[in-house]
């Protein structure tokens, strides 16, 4: 995430990947404050074995952008809400990619971060077959909590 307040949003990615037992790492890294950190971070991740990147900014929410532009790895961006546009700046930030350098976009703010840890898990669970039963668990479970009734 490109700052320390952008976790109130971010922390449902995280929640979302440990609902489905899966593997991941939580940083600040800001494409502005802390250039070098983004490099090393996004130039190392698959060497050290990330196989989707998840990342999170407001405002001129460059971090998932230049990140993607580092790695060949997926990068899903997620618009964190921000007090001047309510998350509109961050999201066409991130979603007004240059072809060649692809950021698959999310919704902004819980919903986008929650989205996110459900897409990466999707990507992962494509090779990893006791993922693809948590997450098809996972699933079945949010239909089922579907009453048909209205209250």
């Amino acid at each position: 995430m490109g700052s320390r307040s952008d976790w109130e949003t971010m922390r449902h990615a995280a929640e979302t990947l440990e609902t489905l037992g899966v593997a991941h790492e939580a940083k600040v890294v800001s494409a502005h404050r802390t250039p070098q950190r983004l490099v090393d971070y996004a130039t190392g991740a698959a060497g050290r074995g990330l196989k989707v990147v998840i990342a999170g900014a407001g405002g001129a929410a460059h971090l998932p952008g230049m990140a993607a532009s580092m790695t060949a790895l997926p990068v899903l961006g997620v618009p964190v809400e921000s007090k001047a546009l309510k998350g509109m700046d961050s999201l066409l930030s991130i979603v007004q990619m240059p072809g060649g350098v692809p950021v698959g976009t999310l919704a902004i703010g819980k919903a986008g971060a929650i989205n996110a840890g459900l897409l990466a898990a999707s990507i992962l669970a494509l090779s990893d077959e006791g993922l693809a039963g948590r997450l098809a668990d996972w699933r079945a479970q949010q239909t089922a909590s579907v009453d048909e009734a209205p209250e």
